[in-house]
């Protein structure tokens, strides 16, 4: 965040993560709540970095618990992709 500061015209409004793929809530919510704690850092200096974007149709919920201002729930809306999460999240 540091080495945006020569660029006045840009304003970070706030972060977004994806959680890992998994079935644990806790290890969902992990994800979230260091994004937040990241955040909350963040806005000791920057009070203006107010969005987190996180969660999505699996996981929304959890986001909402731990402060997402935008979640995505396309799949929620418009029924599963042609592509399967594997393809965005491979196993190692």
């Amino acid at each position: 965040m540091r080495d945006l500061a020569p660029f006045s015209a840009l304003r970070v409004r706030g972060l977004m993560t994806l959680a890992l793929l998994s079935t644990e809530a806790e290890r969902v919510r992990q994800c979230f709540t260091g994004l937040r704690v990241l955040r909350d850092r963040l806005r000791q200096g920057m009070p203006y970095v107010e969005e987190l974007s996180m969660g999505m149709s699996g996981d929304y919920e959890i986001a909402i618990e731990e402060g997402a201002t935008v979640v995505r729930v396309g799949q929620a809306i418009f029924g599963a992709r042609d592509t399967p999460d594997a393809f965005y999240w491979p196993e190692r």
